[in-house]
C-alpha cells in the first residue's frame, strides 16, 4: 500500500473516531446542584380530586417560568382518591406514605390535596406568591450541606441510564438520606369518572419512578437506574433529606438526555 493512502486511511479512521466520541458527547449529558440550596417543591395531588387540577395547572406554570437553579418541583399522585368510579393511573402508596410521613413530622395531623411542601415543610399558602417567594428566597440563601451529580445518557434503544452521586459537605446530619425520582411531562387524561368526570387534566413533573431511602455512608452515597424515555419529555431529580425530619437538604434536576 502506498505510504499516501496509508496516510488517508490513518485519517478517515481518526476523522470517524473523532466523530464517534463527538457524537457521544452530544447524547450524553450531566447536571450538579449549585453552590446555594436549592428549593425541592412537592405538590400532592389527585385525579379523583375536584379541588387538585388549579394546583395540577400552577405547578405546570411554575415549572414553565422557573430558574432550575432555585426551584425543582415535582409532582406526587397519591391513592387515597382513587374507587370504583375512577383510578388516577400516576397514583402510588408510596407517594401517600411520604405524605404522611412528611405531615406527621412537621406536626400536623391530617393530609389532603392538593397539598404543598417546598423544601420537606407543608406550605398551606402556597397560592400566595408572596408567602411562596419568600420561602424560595430563605432556602436559597442558605448553603448547602450536599454535593449532587447526575450523569445520563442512552442505553437501550428507548432508555436512559443514570447516576446520581452524592457528597457530604461539613455539617451534614448523621441521619442524611437520599433519593432519586424520574418525572415526565406533557401527560393528559380524559377522566371518566368521580369528582372530575368529563374533565381533560393535563400534568407536567409527574414522578413515575421512586428511588429510596438510600443511606450516605462516608460522606458518599449514589443511585444508578434506568428507564423507559419518553420522546424527551422526562428527566431526573435526586435530592438530600434528613431520615429524621424531611427536610430537604439539596436538589438537582438533569432533564431527559435524549434516548
Amino acid at each position: 500500500m502506498r505510504a499516501s493512502s496509508i496516510l488517508s486511511l490513518a485519517a478517515l479512521l481518526v476523522s470517524f473516531s473523532a466523530a464517534a466520541a463527538s457524537a457521544a458527547s452530544a447524547n450524553a449529558c450531566s447536571a450538579s446542584s449549585p453552590e446555594h440550596r436549592a428549593a425541592l417543591v412537592e405538590l400532592y395531588t389527585s385525579e379523583g380530586c375536584n379541588s387538585c387540577p388549579p394546583a395540577d395547572n400552577w405547578l405546570s406554570e411554575l415549572d414553565h417560568a422557573r430558574k432550575t437553579s432555585t426551584i425543582v418541583p415535582l409532582e406526587l399522585h397519591v391513592d387515597y382518591w382513587d374507587s370504583g368510579a375512577w383510578k388516577d393511573r400516576f397514583a402510588q402508596a408510596a407517594f401517600t406514605t411520604r405524605q404522611q410521613q412528611l405531615t406527621y413530622t412537621g406536626g400536623a395531623h391530617v393530609v389532603y390535596t392538593p397539598e404543598i411542601f417546598v423544601g420537606g415543610r407543608e406550605l398551606r399558602s402556597w397560592s400566595n406568591d408572596a408567602s411562596f417567594e419568600s420561602r424560595i428566597q430563605q432556602l436559597n440563601s442558605e448553603t448547602p450541606l450536599a454535593d449532587i451529580h447526575i450523569d445520563g445518557h442512552p442505553s437501550a434503544p428507548g432508555h436512559v441510564a443514570f447516576d446520581a452521586a452524592f457528597t457530604a459537605r461539613k455539617n451534614l446530619p448523621d441521619d442524611a438520606v437520599v433519593y432519586a425520582a424520574v418525572y415526565e411531562n406533557q401527560l393528559v387524561s380524559s377522566v371518566k369518572g368521580g369528582e372530575n368526570t368529563g374533565v381533560t387534566l393535563h400534568h407536567d413533573r409527574v414522578v413515575q419512578h421512586w428511588i429510596g431511602p438510600v443511606r450516605i455512608v462516608d460522606g458518599h452515597a449514589s443511585i444508578t437506574g434506568d428507564y423507559a424515555s419518553a420522546d424527551g419529555h422526562d428527566g431526573v431529580v435526586a435530592f438530600v433529606e434528613r431520615g429524621a425530619t424531611g427536610e430537604v437538604l439539596q436538589v438537582a434536576e438533569l432533564p431527559s438526555c435524549g434516548s
